[in-house]
């Protein structure tokens, strides 16, 4: 939506000289003349605007040089860091005082220039501050480079050749960019490398090279600005579209502003606007500097006054130009806190506006990175909040009213915005917290805990509209902080029995989801029939609800008693801490007829119970190594061998004094056991235990002992298997032995042989052998000798073999 930007004020009218160039900074405005004249002005705005609302400025004319020029002045830049002001006359550049237009140099290498551009870059040194200024000259057809040193200009590098006359010419950083009669180049400065870009427009007269003020260009082809970087790419799919074909160009962000053949034309590039239209008749060069813009005309000045900021502001939002308006309000000069709540507000609306176009995503993203209180947030929807609740918020226009695949969409936006904000205020915990109104003046929530629990409920609801199976995972969540009559409300609206239960039992109700499971048994429909649910309830609820539990469990017991039964014998850390005296008492009241089973039940968990602490103190015994005791306790107390000879295994270990012994002594306690309480010797099933220990682990178990620890009666043919067993092993381990000593022996001629060889070797030292590593004669000192027959000293030797271990 098109809006005032600029007021046109008149500054010069109808002046006798014709303009050729303009420049200007702080206040001050520089105007060039075809006679060679150079005037500076003073143009100071006025602080009281005229009668009828205008902007009016003082302009007075400061200082008139008459014999500036010789010739037309057709190019000027003011450099007020450097206290320079640069001009092109008669094809030559000059540099002259800013100050007093006292002529510092002529910058001779010049002859022949048409155009050039200046680069100011600010920079940090040890002293403080410090400027450095580069200048392109486009002369003929080359380009010169200079760089400011010393008061004169000083060659940058040498001069870069071209195809054609440069028409246009725009610094970008460490590239120039030249604009040919047909076509555009980009010159790398240092390496000098030409880069083409694309052609000019066909009906343009002139290229035309703006620089921007985020190190871009605006490339000018017909009526479009092209946007490229300092490497020559395009920045932006789209290029600027203008009205016409622009000659001149200046970009004061967020606006791009073209004086065009019939008027001047304001833009934006993000967003692409078209923002206005000046009327300047005959307008032909513009110029800015301090925040000042400058056109003019042969024989005219404008200054291009910006509408303040705040009235902008207004216009942009009341057309629904959010982003535009947030661009301003950044770009404003403000007092820091004012800025930030008037960017705030604009954000806010943004988003409101975002949501009002379905724009769901952008606007919850929106939302969520301004803080603003999710209150307010959810309230942009239907049936999600309290009607009372939704009623006190304000909102900038009528909420839309959401339907269909849009309704979908926009809870599927809300689900992932509450998500978000549901994780950061559990890791923020639960103190008070700032949030900020779509509306400014609007009361938002402070409190976290109230905050959780719209949150949670809100997503319960969300939910339960999307994807119910996601409602008992929330419900289940520790942190789960859901209104519990609200949620209630829904959940049984939904019919959603289920996790109502769940919902009672996270928030310790546990006598309002037991009696809800009682009366949903008996509805065939319902998920809940039956009595298995009130079953497992009951199970978990534990010592501190027993008079509860024995409430509810009677239903159970008189209509199931067998499932009923196992509320209270379940193997359940909650049940195991069940008072037994008072379950027992219970169940014979409720029916005798289960009082027994109950006590059967407890005698063997005791029973388990008591297996368990003598396989406890088995173990650590082993761990003593007292592995006798260890082992009775398999066989005297547990009575089961298979475990007593799983330790053996585990513990066995024929170099280890302590350990090598454990099947002798299993062995020992299995003979030594009896079924009766009279000792009179093994049984047969412990004699076949024992024999078949013995055939299974012969190796391990001393063969002398244990035939000693075997009853007389013993048959041969009972322990044949073990004997043939051991004699075999005895057998095989004797033919190993032989077989290591004939390979010994073997192996003790080999080195006995080497040795005699190597003692067979006779050395001679003579006066002319010289030690290998250090160049000395061997004479009479101790040496060795290497097997390749190298001699050196004893000494070196253990120096050599030193550093390098």
């Amino acid at each position: 939506m098109p809006h005032n930007a600029y007021e046109a004020i008149p500054i010069l009218e109808k002046l006798p000289l014709t303009i050729e160039s303009i420049a200007c900074y702080e206040s001050t405005l520089l105007v060039g003349t075809k006679q060679g004249v150079l005037l500076l002005y003073k143009v100071i705005k006025q602080k009281s605007r005229g009668t009828s609302g205008e902007v009016k400025y003082d302009v007075t004319l400061d200082r008139s040089n008459k014999s500036f020029a010789k010739k037309p002045i057709t190019q000027l830049a003011a450099v007020p860091e450097l206290f320079l002001l640069i001009s092109l006359s008669d094809n030559v550049i000059s540099v002259h005082d800013l100050t007093n237009f006292q002529q510092i140099c002529c910058v001779q290498k010049t002859k022949g220039a048409t155009l050039f551009a200046v680069d100011v870059q600010k920079r940090e040194t040890h002293t403080g501050i410090d400027y450095y200024l580069r200048m392109g000259v486009a002369s003929k057809r080359k380009i010169q480079l200079f760089y400011w040193e010393n008061r004169e200009f000083q060659e940058l590098r040498q001069d870069l050749s071209l195809y054609d006359f440069p028409h246009a010419l725009s610094w970008c950083q460490n590239s120039l960019c030249v604009g040919f009669k047909r076509d555009y180049f980009m010159i790398n400065t240092k390496s000098g490398n030409l880069k083409e870009l694309f052609p000019v427009g066909a009906s343009q007269p002139d290229p035309l090279v703006t620089p921007l003020s985020d190190n871009r260009l605006a490339l000018g082809r017909d009526a479009m600005s092209i946007l490229i970087n300092a490497d020559g790419d395009p920045t932006q799919k789209e290029p600027i579209t203008w009205s016409d074909i622009p000659i001149a160009m200046e970009h004061c962000p967020p606006y791009l502003i073209a004086i065009l053949n019939k008027f001047v034309e304001v833009r934006t590039i993000d967003p692409k606007m078209m923002i206005q239209n000046i009327s300047l008749p005959k307008a032909r060069f513009i110029c800015q500097g301090s925040g000042s813009i400058y056109a003019a005309s042969p024989n005219n000045v404008w200054c291009l006054a910006p509408v303040p900021n705040s009235e902008q502001i207004r216009q942009l939002l009341t057309g629904k130009e959010f982003e535009l308006a947030l661009k301003l309000a950044e770009l404003a000069d403000e007092e820091p806190t004012e800025k930030q709540t008037r960017i705030q507000n604009i954000k806010n609306l943004y988003a409101f506006h975002l949501f009002c176009q379905m724009r769901f995503d952008e606007s919850l993203t929106l939302f969520a990175k301004l803080g603003t209180d999710p209150s307010h947030v959810i309230g942009l929807y239907p049936n999600l909040l309290p009607e009372e609740f939704r009623k006190k918020l304000e909102y900038p226009d009528k909420v839309p009213d959401i339907s269909g695949s849009n309704y979908e969409k926009g809870i599927m936006a809300l689900i992932e915005y509450l998500t978000q904000k549901r994780n950061e205020l559990n890791k923020e915990g639960y103190k008070e917290t700032s949030t900020t109104a779509i509306v400014e003046g609007n009361k938002t929530i402070t409190s976290r805990k109230q905050l959780s629990q719209i949150i949670d409920t809100t997503l319960l609801k969300c939910y339960l509209q999307t994807n119910d199976a996601l409602v008992a995972p929330l419900l289940r969540l520790k942190d789960n902080n859901c209104h519990i009559e609200e949620s209630e409300r829904v959940l049984k609206k939904k019919e959603k029995f289920s996790e109502l239960i769940i919902l009672y039992e996270k928030k310790g109700l546990h006598q309002k989801a037991l009696s809800t499971l009682m009366k949903q048994a008996a509805r065939p429909e319902s998920p809940l029939k039956g009595h298995e649910r009130t079953v497992q309830y009951l199970q978990h609820l534990g010592k501190d609800h027993i008079d509860l539990i024995f409430e509810y469990a009677v239903w159970v017991l008189k209509q199931y008693p067998e499932d009923g039964l196992k509320i209270f014998t379940e193997d359940l850390p909650e049940i195991e801490n069940l008072p037994r005296d008072q379950v027992l008492d219970f169940l014979e009241k409720v029916s005798p007829d289960l009082a027994i089973p109950y006590l059967i039940h407890t005698r063997d968990q005791r029973s388990l119970f008591e297996n368990w602490f003598h396989e406890e103190r088995a173990i650590l015994l082993g761990r003593l190594g007292r592995h006798e005791q260890a082992l009775g306790i398999y066989v005297y107390t547990l009575k089961d061998f298979q475990r007593a000879e799983d330790y053996c295994a585990k513990n066995y270990d024929s170099n280890k004094e302590g350990n090598k012994d454990v099947y002798y002594l299993l062995l020992k306690l299995i003979l030594k056991a009896t079924d009766g309480p009279q000792m009179n010797g093994p049984s047969g099933k412990q004699l076949e235990s024992a024999l078949k220990l013995l055939e299974d682990h012969a190796m391990k178990i001393d063969t002398a002992k244990a035939l000693e620890l075997l009853p007389s009666t013993t048959k041969l043919t009972d322990i044949l298997a073990f004997l043939e067993n051991v004699l075999e092993h005895q057998t095989a381990h004797r033919r190993s032995n032989q077989i290591l000593k004939s390979i010994l022996y073997a192996e003790n001629l080999q080195v006995t042989e080497h040795l005699i060889h190597k003692q067979s070797v006779k050395i001679i030292v003579t006066e002319e052998d010289m030690c290998r590593s250090c160049k000395r004669r061997i004479g009479q000192s101790v040496f060795c000798r290497y097997s390749n027959g190298h001699l050196v000293h004893y000494s070196c030797y253990t120096k050599d073999l030193t550093s390098k271990n």
